[in-house]
């Protein structure tokens, strides 16, 4: 006997703030649990991007900022906001553009649609590794962004993940999924053989 899951249901809803990034909801619902509960959500406006770039020699680069809400520099790959009226595809072209100068050749989708933080906000995340890169200068960098640009082997990016140094989870989980693809042989050959130099 398969038990078939109960579902949230909404009262009512209101937005409480929004801005051009994010709008915060308030519901009143009933739990699965039949019981009444007030839910917070943070809606995102946009959804999350991420580029795995690889260059000719193996290595990546990473893209370090202070970020605000834990008031701390942060080494992540290229990464932001992709509007809703674009593919993925697009808006990881222009992140790569815009925070490190590049476009690629090649991309291979390697996350799609992963929820980042599903208890407080509806934000979904897409990954991309590109390879074949040469300047691109499209976009122009965001005016709210102090980046710095670090070049690292593509271990080096991994050992960053697994100690710590890197904590954004988008990084973290594109990092080691090209990894796995790595070691379980799912990656294209000329891919598999830039990430093993």
């Amino acid at each position: 006997m398969t038990d078939v899951p109960k579902t949230w249901t909404i009262k009512s809803a209101r937005t409480v703030y929004a801005n051009k990034w994010i709008a915060v909801r308030e519901y009143q619902t009933v739990a699965p649990t039949g019981a009444d509960a007030q839910y917070g959500l943070v809606h995102m406006v946009n959804r999350c991007l991420g580029v795995l770039p690889i260059d000719d020699e193996g290595c990546t680069l990473l893209v370090g900022q202070q970020r605000f809400p834990f008031g701390r520099y942060s080494w992540e790959l290229p990464e932001g906001g992709g509007s809703f009226d674009a593919t993925p595809l697009e808006g990881a072209q222009r992140e790569l553009s815009e925070e490190c100068g590049l476009k690629a050749e090649h991309w291979l989708p390697i996350l799609e649609d992963v929820q980042l933080s599903n208890s407080v906000t509806d934000e979904a995340g897409y990954g991309y590794v590109a390879w074949g890169l040469s300047p691109d200068q499209s976009f122009a960098k965001d005016s709210s962004e102090e980046l710095s640009v670090r070049r690292v082997s593509f271990a080096e990016a991994l050992r960053m993940a697994v100690s710590g140094e890197i904590v954004d989870a988008l990084s973290l989980v594109m990092l080691l999924k090209a990894d796995h693809l790595l070691r379980t042989g799912a990656l294209p050959h000329g891919l598999a053989k830039l990430l093993q130099a």
